[in-house]
């Protein structure tokens, strides 16, 4: 009986794959001994993890573009779009110049860096580090944006952008997680838990945007004259939708990654993620049914998005159980934060300060309250109250006077006329709906005539 091909001719294949096999295994361990120590081999996988996780905290800008223009009416879309992309690459600039150097440089006084600004000779780690903490700082400019769209101008938020990533964020943060270069920052010589930035981006960047909605007020129609708010509908779900799910899967390389090694806790931090975010759109949409309204996408949406918020701070020391009723906590903080800014006029186009400023305020207290064998301390709570409150004296502060001083010197709201045709034609001259825009135009001027 005649064998088959691969038995006649198992010589032919066998050999070179084991003589393969050999020689990978024997230039693999001359290479990890000769060449490489095991702690430079665990310093490499840490390095690759940073990035990792660096990476996936980029991906939440696409995340938070795909939101904002889904939740903006069509001849916005191109604007808000622009905006995301923009402040990135300007904020970054900026921090690399300065801000990482007041984060992170040498902090003898616990107040701010003073070293390696514009830094040219860092180690493998260390780069690894920076280019972390710039997706962070990206990610705490651009919360903003959402909130104030529709109605502010590119120039003033782009210099915005500007400040907030060269001087407000960074010096915040070196409070919190300053002193890489030496020193340390005075809330976190005090013992403040905010693992991944719960206060120091999320807050901070509510904070500011709460400022900047202040100062530029509300769209043209948003209330009525009794001060009924009246709504002004997003363009397209499917966008909100899709950035939400793209928010959620970079947020697991946001927590995670700040482990900055993969041998930390990773996966209690990423079940900790998970489970506040489906148990804030699990209560959201009990709280809908209980007082008998409408379940919206849009706010199931930002329902995930402040469980994700508010777990930020103590996704690393807290247990699952917790956090599952820190996010079943974050959506009443949700919508009772929303009804209170329309009672006060607050035009929020996102809801960003509901999700960002408070979601960050109620995680921040949430991390000391169930601090995993420390749990309801009132010593470790009263800490987590002073840097809350310091984020909203320090954000919304200084939000206020830098709003209001690009306002004056260069123009901080777009103007009525730019408002009613759209921000994509005036301020970029692309459309982004060209099928729509003569409806735009002839709405815009049927209003500036009763203007």
């Amino acid at each position: 009986m005649k064998l088959p091909f691969f038995v006649q001719n198992k010589v032919a294949w066998i050999q070179p794959l084991l003589m393969s096999i050999v020689l990978c295994l024997s230039t693999s361990r001359a290479y990890a001994s000769d060449t490489l120590s095991v702690a430079q081999l665990l310093e490499y996988q840490n390095i690759a993890w940073i990035i990792w996780g660096g990476v996936l905290v980029f991906f939440m800008q696409a995340g938070f573009a795909l939101l904002e223009s889904g939740s903006v009416r069509a001849k916005n879309a191109v604007n808000v779009m622009m905006k995301n992309y923009t402040d990135m690459c300007i904020g970054g600039l900026a921090f690399y110049l300065v801000g990482y150097g007041l984060m992170m440089g040498n902090n003898p006084s616990g107040w701010f860096g003073t070293s390696h600004f514009m830094p040219a000779a860092l180690s493998n780690l260390d780069w690894a580090f920076m280019f972390f903490q710039m997706m962070f700082a990206a990610t705490a400019v651009t919360i903003a944006s959402g909130a104030m769209a529709e109605r502010v101008s590119f120039v003033g938020y782009t210099l915005a952008a500007c400040v907030i990533c060269l001087f407000i964020y960074p010096v915040f943060a070196s409070w919190v997680w300053g002193g890489h270069f030496g020193g340390a920052g005075w809330l976190s010589a005090l013992g403040f838990v905010d693992f991944a930035g719960s206060t120091v981006v999320h807050s901070i960047g509510g904070w500011l945007a709460l400022a900047g909605v202040i100062v530029i007020g509300p769209r043209l129609g948003r209330f009525a004259p009794d001060g009924s708010a009246r709504l002004i509908a997003g363009h397209n779900m499917t966008l909100i939708a899709l950035g939400g799910f793209i928010l959620w899967f970079g947020w697991f390389g946001f927590n995670a990654g700040s482990t900055l090694s993969i041998t930390g806790n990773i996966g209690l931090i990423a079940v900790n993620t998970f489970v506040a975010a489906v148990s804030a759109v699990v209560s959201y949409i009990l709280i809908s049914k209980a007082l008998n309204k409408a379940i919206l996408l849009s706010d199931s949406v930002n329902a995930s998005l402040i469980g994700l918020v508010s777990i930020t701070a103590g996704c690393a020391t807290t247990t699952p159980i917790f956090a599952i009723v820190i996010g079943a906590i974050a959506s009443i903080v949700y919508v009772v934060a929303t009804q209170a800014l329309l009672k006060f006029k607050i035009d929020d186009v996102v809801s960003a300060v509901a999700v960002h400023g408070f979601g960050g305020a109620w995680g921040t207290l949430a991390a000391g309250l169930f601090y995993t064998g420390d749990l309801f301390n009132i010593s470790r709570l009263s800490v987590q109250a002073l840097g809350v409150g310091a984020a909203l004296v320090w954000g919304l502060g200084l939000g206020l006077v830098m709003y209001k001083a690009i306002d004056i010197l260069f123009g901080l709201k777009a103007s009525r006329l730019h408002e009613q045709r759209g921000l994509d034609y005036t301020e970029h001259a692309e459309i982004g709906y060209p099928e729509f825009q003569q409806q735009i135009f002839d709405t815009a001027q049927l209003t500036e005539r009763h203007l």
